[in-house]
């Protein structure tokens, strides 16, 4: 029997990218997985003219051993959270995992720009649909959770450092969904559902893959482009952490905090569909020769006075 046989999951954001991987991880281990975008064959979203959808991401997750089922919803719209949420209350009476990767970003991020150059409009979209739509999908998600005393939610960000990510509005997005991570375990601690944040390394995905002028089997070419990128991931090793995290019932451990899926790719013994298990930490020190993670006030501080200078490489986001 498969961990996750049985459970129901609904990733938020499943039509590229980390969330695409989580799915298709999610069904890897027996799970039933809603995919959930905007992205749907015949009807591309607005924004970014990528090719994915959220039926191929079913099909993904189908093919590698779960049931996956895609609807069309838009996350920032309250009507179409709550429909989605009483389609699968009506299906299935329950929620067992909760992946927020909505994001949306893409042509909103600004690096380089101080604040004062950036622009606000571009900035209040960002967070509106990479933070508000976490929210509201959570607030009506929940309580299936909640009803049955048991689940998991998983707050995708980027990075899980105090280190500042290159552009003001950015930074917030992304700190602000493990904030998110921390607040609903706060409000459900007297519950055995447990919220985290969790963050992959240097992402291997569709459009990273197309940026470098590679594909996945030929990827590791990538790193004569950016020399970095020999140290990134497929979606599906976070996807893998997602389901390691899923099957563990001692999750409860870990609300409230925020993981990266190298650390837990060494705690729970899985690797990227490559057999390598890359460790994004390690490679940033030894690269950079500073540290990754500035998560003490001394280091905070160091890092304030300019004697620790943290690095973002000018990648495209993800």
């Amino acid at each position: 029997m498969k961990p996750l046989e049985g459970r129901i999951a609904l990733v938020a954001g499943a039509t590229r990218g980390a969330g695409r991987g989580i799915a298709a991880m999610l069904g890897e281990a027996g799970a039933t997985v809603y995919c959930t975008g905007r992205s749907v064959r015949g009807q591309p979203a607005s924004g970014p003219k990528r090719p994915e959808t959220i039926e191929e991401t079913a099909e993904l997750v189908d093919a590698r051993g779960g049931r996956g089922i895609a609807v069309r919803v838009d996350h920032s719209v309250e009507e179409e959270v709550i429909a989605l949420c009483e389609r699968i209350r009506r299906e299935h009476g329950r929620l067992d995992v909760l992946v927020n990767d909505i994001w949306g970003g893409e042509q909103l991020v600004e690096f380089g720009p101080p604040f004062w150059k950036q622009s606000p409009a571009k900035g209040q979209l960002m967070f509106e649909r990479a933070v508000f739509t976490h929210l509201l999908t959570s607030r009506y998600a929940v309580p299936l959770m909640v009803e049955q005393d048991r689940g998991l939610i998983v707050e995708v960000t980027d990075g899980n450092s105090f280190s500042y990510r290159g552009s003001l509005w950015y930074d917030l997005v992304k700190m602000s969904v493990i904030r998110l991570a921390f607040g609903m375990s706060r409000d459900l601690r007297r519950t055995k559902v447990t919220a985290l944040a969790l963050t992959p390394g240097f992402l291997r995905s569709e459009e990273m893959l197309e940026t470098f002028g590679v594909t996945e089997a030929n990827w590791r070419d990538g790193a004569k482009v950016e020399p970095d990128f020999i140290c990134s991931e497929s979606p599906f090793f976070v996807g893998r952490a997602v389901a390691a995290l899923a099957a563990d019932p001692r999750v409860r451990s870990k609300a409230g905090r925020v993981f990266a899926s190298w650390d837990l790719a060494r705690e729970y013994g899985f690797t990227d569909v490559d057999g390598t298990q890359p460790h994004w930490a390690e490679h940033f020190e030894r690269t950079y020769r500073t540290p990754y993670k500035i998560a003490d006030e001394a280091a905070y501080a160091s890092w304030l006075d300019g004697s620790i200078e943290t690095v973002r490489p000018n990648w495209p986001v993800y």
